[in-house]
C-alpha cells in the first residue's frame, strides 16, 4: 500500500512531477482494474457460452441493462471526480467532500430504483432489450441477480473515480480486482459445479460487486489523505447536481448511448438468428478487454489533466494532453495487429460448437480492429475535454461513437448490406467519430495555448510590478 501524504504533498506531485513519470504511476493501477474488469466479463461470457448459443446471446442481451447501470454510475462517478480534482486543485477540500457524498448517495438512490424497477417488469425488459424467444429465459435468469447488485455496482463506480481523482488509483485498484478474481473463480464452480446454470454467473457477477463495494468504502473512509464519504456532507440541491451532470454529462452520453446501441445491435442482429447475437456479443466484450487498458491509461490522465487545469497550470494539461495520444496510439495499434492476426482462433475459443457464430464474429472483429488507432485518438479527446470541464464538446464527441454515427449506421447498413451491415456499422460510426473529434480537439488545443500564454503574461507582470514596489522601497 501506498504511503499516506499529507494533502500538501499530494498538491505538489500533482502539479510538479514530470508528467511522463506521474501518468504511468497512477494509469498503471486504472488499467489493471479496467483488465480484470474486461476480463471476468469475458469469462462470464465464455463459460456462459459452454451452455449453448442462446446462453451466450442472453449475456449479451442484458450486458445493455449493465451498460444502463454504469452509465449513471460513471455520470455521477466522473462528474463529482472530475470537479473534485479541480476543487483539489484550487485548493477547495469542503467542495470536493460534498461533491463526494452527494455522487456516492444519489448512486445509492438509483440503483436501488433501478433494482426495485426491473424486478417487478424482467420479462418485459428483456423483450425490450433485444431478446428473442429462445433467448429470453436465459436472459430473465441472468437478469435478476444482476438487478440485485445495481445499488452496489452503482455505488463502487463512483467510488472508483472520486479515489483516482485524488490520485489514489492504487486503493481503486484493490478493491476492483478482488472482486474480478471471485468472479472468475466463481464462474465455473456455481455454473458447473453447483449446476446453477447461466444463473451461477450472475450469482458470481453479485457477490464481485458486493465485495468490491465493501473494499472501496473502506478505502474511502479509513485513510487521512482521502475524502470521507459522509452522510452529513449530502447536499442535494440543483447546484451541486449540476456541476456535477455538466462534468459526468459525456460519461452518461457514452455509456448511455452504448446502451441504446447495444439494444439496436442486438434487434439489428436478430433476423440473422441466434448466432449474430452471440457473434456480436462475443465481438464487443472483447473491444471492451481491447479498449480496457487504453480507458485505465486515459483515466489516470484525467485527475493530473483536472488537477493542473484547477492550479492554473495549462502547460502541463497540454503536455499530459501530447504524452497520452502519443503511448495511447502505439498502445492500441500494437494490439490491434496481434488481436487481427489471431481473430478467428479468439472467436473460436468462446464457440468453437458454432461456425455460423466464428464466420460472423471473425469478420466483424476484423473490421474493428482497424480502426484502432482512430478510436485511440478518439477516447484522449474524449478524456482531455471532460477533465477541464468542456462538457458540451466532450458529450459530442461522446455521443459521436455510440450514438450519433452509431446508431443511423444499424438501422441503415442491414438493410443494405445483410449481417454484413451490422459488421460494418461500429468501424464506420468510429470512422466518422475520429473525423469529428479532431474538429472538436482543434478549437480545445487552441483555447488551452490562448490561456497558458495569458497565465505567462500575468506571471510577467506580477514579476515586473513585485520589482517595481521593491526598487521603490530600497530593497
Amino acid at each position: 500500500m501506498d504511503r499516506t501524504m499529507t494533502k500538501e504533498e499530494k498538491f505538489r506531485q500533482m502539479t510538479e512531477t514530470p508528467v511522463n513519470r506521474l501518468i504511468p504511476t497512477l494509469a498503471i493501477p486504472t488499467i489493471i482494474s479496467m483488465l480484470v474488469t474486461s476480463i471476468y466479463n469475458m469469462a462470464d461470457t465464455f463459460f456462459v457460452s459452454r451452455i449453448g448459443t442462446s446462453a451466450s446471446g442472453a449475456v449479451g442481451v442484458i450486458f445493455s441493462a449493465m451498460a444502463m447501470i454504469q452509465a449513471v454510475g460513471f455520470m455521477l462517478g466522473m462528474g463529482s471526480g472530475n470537479n473534485i480534482s479541480r476543487s483539489l486543485g484550487n485548493q477547495e477540500e469542503e467542495r470536493a467532500s460534498v461533491l463526494a457524498a452527494t455522487g456516492f448517495f444519489t448512486a445509492g438512490i438509483i440503483g436501488i430504483g433501478f433494482m426495485v424497477f426491473g424486478m417487478l417488469f424482467s420479462e418485459q425488459m428483456v423483450f425490450l432489450l433485444g431478446a428473442t424467444k429462445t433467448i429470453a429465459p436465459y436472459a430473465q435468469d441472468y437478469a435478476k441477480y444482476i438487478l440485485i447488485a445495481a445499488p452496489f455496482m452503482m455505488c463502487s463506480f463512483v467510488m472508483n473515480n472520486i479515489l483516482r481523482a485524488q490520485g489514489n488509483a492504487t486503493r481503486a485498484m484493490v478493491g476492483i480486482t478482488t472482486g474480478g478474481i471471485l468472479n472468475m473463480i466463481l464462474d465455473p464452480i456455481l455454473i458447473f459445479g453447483a449446476g446453477m446454470g447461466i444463473s451461477g454467473a450472475a450469482v458470481a457477477t453479485m457477490a464481485s460487486q458486493i465485495i468490491s463495494f465493501g473494499i472501496l468504502l473502506y478505502q474511502c473512509n479509513s485513510h487521512g489523505d482521502c475524502i470521507k464519504i459522509q452522510i452529513s456532507r449530502f447536499r442535494p440541491t440543483l447546484k451541486i447536481y449540476g456541476e456535477i451532470l455538466h462534468a459526468g454529462l459525456p460519461s452518461l452520453c457514452r455509456q448511455g448511448l452504448a446502451s441504446v446501441a447495444s439494444v439496436v445491435l442486438n434487434f439489428a442482429a436478430a433476423p440473422y438468428e441466434d448466432a449474430a447475437i452471440a457473434a456480436m456479443s462475443i465481438v464487443t466484450r472483447f473491444m471492451m478487454f481491447i479498449n480496457s487498458s487504453l480507458i485505465g491509461f486515459g483515466q489516470g490522465f484525467q485527475p493530473v489533466c483536472g488537477f493542473n487545469f484547477g492550479a492554473k497550470r495549462y502547460d502541463r494539461v497540454l503536455e499530459s494532453y501530447w504524452f497520452c495520444v502519443k503511448v495511447a496510439v502505439v498502445m492500441l495499434t500494437f494490439f490491434g495487429i496481434v488481436a487481427f492476426v489471431f481473430s478467428r482462433p479468439i472467436l473460436t475459443l468462446f464457440r468453437r460448437e458454432d461456425l455460423r457464430v466464428i464466420e460472423i464474429g471473425t469478420l466483424a472483429l476484423r473490421l474493428q480492429l482497424l480502426t484502432m488507432p482512430f478510436q485511440a485518438w478518439v477516447i484522449m479527446v474524449n478524456m482531455l475535454t471532460q477533465s477541464i470541464g468542456y462538457g458540451f464538446r466532450a458529450s459530442l464527441v461522446a455521443m459521436g461513437r455510440q450514438g450519433i454515427f452509431l446508431i443511423p449506421a444499424l438501422l441503415i447498413l442491414p438493410r443494405m448490406f445483410g449481417v454484413l451491415g451490422v459488421q460494418m456499422a461500429q468501424p464506420i460510426a468510429d470512422m466518422l467519430t475520429f473525423a469529428l473529434a479532431t474538429g472538436v480537439v482543434a478549437g480545445v488545443l487552441k483555447e488551452l495555448g490562448k490561456l497558458q500564454k495569458e497565465n505567462i503574461k500575468l506571471e510577467f507582470t506580477g514579476r515586473e510590478k513585485l520589482d517595481e514596489n521593491r526598487h521603490q522601497a530600497g530593497l
